[in-house]
């Protein structure tokens, strides 16, 4: 047997690895690393990899800790915490709530609008999903809604921060793309590339965002038209409705300027995203203050939340560079581009076979874990067929936000659990999220077969 064959058939055998020991329990960096630290000295042991190559990790991690454009990760990440601490997204609930009360479905669709906006002026999921299942799940329950609908709506709204701009996958599927870019185009023998920021990845998930929300609220409303007892109508009482229009102006001014302050810099190129994210973070302290919520001790919660998250998709991060060094030493890289540049259809037919294995992932492993083994291995072969970087980000981003909603470990059906009432079941929450992953398909249908909803934006802007 050769020892290329040797080489590819432990690269293989190492990912399979990977995905076994992920769902045994053990943590997720620790896996990526352990597991390739062990086929790295079973590989050097049959002669096919060189432990030399872990030298170049060194470069790797330099590079990752000093880049500007991931110091907006911990930046969006305080600014979506302190938001959460600040109550603007119980006042926005509740606002939005009364404003479309007389409607059938009309909690869903506040809903629906106010996990868009906080997508745009947040990002985190989990703060999102329990939040509005803290507020929403129990007004919902009591004006009488379907539970299935209920947990259903709240946790795809939940889950939009992870498309709708400033997300932090984006961010770091920016930062994988721009340099598997570069070095792809320079192997064509492009030594001028046209750059892949993370300000035309977010100007590209724009309109996309947009068609999951229209998406999301069309379902509402045709489950509130042919079951309306699935979604009653809640009426304002009469005393209320004097003071709403102020109320909706108190509860929507506030976000919407940070959202114009944060994204309109961004896409506007008056600020990079990280320049953006700090203002973002000093922003959502204001916001804070303004509604009296800031304090010392919500300030050290803030921090030490936002060390955490990040400290843990950093070490995951890190954990993936090495099973990435084992696995392209070994061949990997090889087989992968073998399998995919052969596959019928081209480049059209590489792309569905790629967004098909990571939506199998998504049931059982976190988006970051995915983009961190899964688009350094394909995302070259891709883009060398001639994918466009940008959509390609776009079309992962959207498939991806479906691993939060597909059972067993969709995070944001962990979060709901953890703060629903009693009598909403977790075969509630599951059967409730099925028709939004159908949606989501549906949304990645119709980027499929119209890039230009992700591709026009960012070319308007930045060329």
């Amino acid at each position: 047997m050769s020892q290329i064959l040797i080489g590819e058939i432990l690269a293989c055998l190492m990912f399979v690895g990977v995905i076994g020991v992920l769902l045994i329990g053990f943590p997720v960096a620790f896996s990526l690393a352990g597991t390739a630290l062990i086929f790295g000295v079973i590989g050097w042991i049959m002669g096919v990899y060189d432990p030399s190559n872990y030298g170049s990790l060194i470069g790797r991690y330099i590079g990752l800790m000093s880049s500007e454009t991931l110091v907006a990760v911990p930046l969006f990440v305080f600014m979506g915490v302190m938001l959460e601490r600040s109550g603007i997204a119980e006042r926005l609930l509740l606002t939005m709530g009364k404003l479309f009360g007389n409607l059938r479905g009309g909690l869903g669709i506040s809903v629906i609008i106010v996990g868009a906006m906080l997508a745009a002026s947040t990002g985190v999921v989990g703060a999102t999903v329990v939040t509005m299942g803290l507020i929403s799940l129990p007004a919902m329950l009591r004006a009488g809604y379907d539970p299935k609908l209920a947990t259903g709506v709240i946790c795809a709204s939940g889950t939009l921060g992870q498309i709708i701009p400033p997300s932090t996958v984006l961010i770091f599927m920016g930062d994988m793309l721009s340099g598997i870019n570069a070095q792809v185009q320079m192997e064509k023998g492009n030594f001028a590339p046209e750059p892949v920021s993370v300000g035309a990845l977010f100007a590209g998930a724009l309109l996309p965002g947009i068609l999951l929300v229209g998406l999301y609220l069309i379902w509402v409303i045709i489950k509130a038209i042919i079951d309306p007892k699935s979604a009653p109508a809640t009426p304002v009482p009469e005393h209320e409705k004097q003071h709403l229009g102020r109320e909706v102006m108190v509860a929507l001014v506030p976000p919407l300027l940070l959202i114009m302050a944060v994204l309109g810099s961004i896409l506007g190129g008056i600020a990079t995203p990280t320049e953006a994210a700090s203002v973002g973070s000093v922003g959502a302290m204001l916001l804070a203050i303004a509604n009296r919520k800031f304090s010392f001790s919500i300030l050290r919660q803030s921090v030490v939340s936002t060390a955490t998250i990040t400290s843990m998709v950093f070490i995951i991060l890190f954990g993936a560079a090495v099973f990435s060094v084992v696995f392209r030493m070994m061949g990997g890289d090889n087989l992968v581009h073998a399998f995919l540049s052969n596959m019928p259809g081209g480049a059209i037919g590489a792309t569905i076979i790629v967004m098909f294995i990571m939506f199998l992932l998504g049931f059982i492993l976190d988006t970051f874990e995915i983009i961190f083994i899964v688009i350094p291995i394909t995302a070259p072969v891709l883009l060398t067929l001639g994918v466009d970087p940008i959509w390609l980000g776009v079309m992962v981003g959207v498939n991806l936000q479906t691993s939060f909603l597909t059972p067993p470990f969709g995070f944001a059906l962990f979060y709901l659990r953890g703060v629903a009432p009693p009598g909403v079941s977790t075969g509630m929450i599951y059967r409730g999220v099925t028709p939004f992953v159908i949606l989501q398909m549906i949304a990645l249908a119709i980027l499929f077969i119209f890039p230009q909803l992700v591709t026009w934006l960012p070319g308007v802007i930045y060329h």
